[in-house]
């Protein structure tokens, strides 16, 4: 019986090797020398039946494990490399041997092998994470809870927004100037409420970062309370109308998208909007806040609330509008970066009519 060389198809991955031989009969196959393969099996073909022999000898080391799996038609071979890294070739001889082809139905290339991977990993770690949300017994209460937190925060948000947006349609501009009275207790509340989304992350009941809530809802809560809450001569100003018209338009659309992610749900619409609306209004909205500051220093100063008491040979007392200057020094600095960000994508069209609105009336 004439012995005869089989054509060998080949494909690899970081991690392993597969080969493909067209032959099924008395297969026989084993490693010699750790990276050395030798093949033998039989077949019928044009020339009778016939035994069909060959050896590779591997780039590099593999594993002795070597699993296969017989068809009426083929062999499939599958081998593990000793390391985990991409080969430049199959063979430790830089010729490719004759009878070697690539695998095309397997055959990738270090990139597409490399996201292939990536997405191995990214679907194992998913189904670890299940595994271990589906092991948490209070699961069902924390998604209850955080729904119904963001629920209150929507309501909240939305009663503010529909009650400015109703009455600047019926008394138009003179809305602006009695936006605090008419609408700070909801306001209150949903800012008291916020505290929650600080606690929530250190609790483990939610992914996100403590720090960068706890930024947010200081900053929220020193305008609404310090710069509004405290100062009578804050509360007529426009500039009330357009923070609280800013946050309230930000929130009714961010507390919907996180409803929904709590029972699983995406609405496609609503992440768009989540997510670009926000653009625009983030550095409108610190524009706002920050014309606010400015427009309390004088106040503070003059009503010397909050004033540091000092010894006499320093002077009498040192203004709170101190604090509030290196408070706006601070958010400055922590949304420079953002707001040149987000003032590059909005559209300059926006922008040259919007802001210029904005400091007329915060102005008046």
């Amino acid at each position: 019986m004439q012995i005869l060389t089989p054509h060998v198809y080949w494909a690899q991955r970081h991690g392993e090797i597969y080969l493909r031989v067209e032959l099924s009969d008395n297969v026989n196959i084993n490693l010699q020398e750790h990276n050395t393969l030798q093949f033998r099996a039989q077949g019928h073909g044009a020339k009778g039946d016939n035994e069909y022999e060959f050896k590779l000898e591997f780039l590099e080391p593999v594993r002795p494990e070597i699993k296969h799996k017989s068809t009426e038609r083929q062999v499939d071979i599958k081998i593990k490399k000793k390391e985990e890294r991409w080969w430049d070739r199959l063979t430790l001889q830089e010729k490719k041997p004759l009878f070697l082809a690539p695998d095309f139905d397997r055959w990738l290339d270090e990139s597409d092998a490399e996201m292939e991977l990536q997405a191995k990993e990214e679907k194992l770690n998913k189904i670890s994470v299940e595994s271990r949300v589906r092991n948490d017994p209070y699961l069902g209460l924390k998604k209850s809870y955080l729904f119904m937190y963001n629920l209150v925060q929507f309501l909240g948000y939305s009663w503010v927004f529909v009650n400015m947006t109703v009455r600047l349609f019926i008394l138009g501009q003179d809305s602006f100037y009695d936006t605090f009275h008419t609408t700070a207790d909801i306001m209150y509340f949903c800012q008291m409420m916020a505290v929650l989304e600080v606690i929530n992350p250190l609790l483990g009941l939610v992914k996100t970062g403590a720090f960068p809530a706890m930024i947010q809802v200081a900053g929220r809560n020193v305008i609404l309370f310090v710069v509004f809450g405290s100062l009578d001569e804050m509360q007529n100003k426009p500039v009330v109308f357009f923070v609280f018209y800013l946050w309230s338009t930000i929130e009714i659309f961010r507390y919907p998208y996180y409803m929904l992610a709590c029972i699983s749900t995406e609405w496609k619409m609503l992440t768009w909007l989540r997510y670009t609306i926000w653009i625009p209004l983030y550095p409108l909205g610190v524009i706002a806040e920050a014309v606010a500051v400015v427009q309390s220093l004088p106040i503070f100063d003059e009503t010397r609330l909050f004033s540091l008491p000092l010894p006499e040979m320093l002077g009498n007392s040192l203004s709170f509008s101190y604090t509030l200057q290196l408070y706006l020094v601070f958010m400055f600095l922590g949304n420079q970066k953002p707001c040149f960000l987000h003032f590059r994508t909005i559209d300059s069209l926006m922008l040259n009519s919007a802001v210029p609105m904005l400091l007329q009336y915060i102005n008046d």
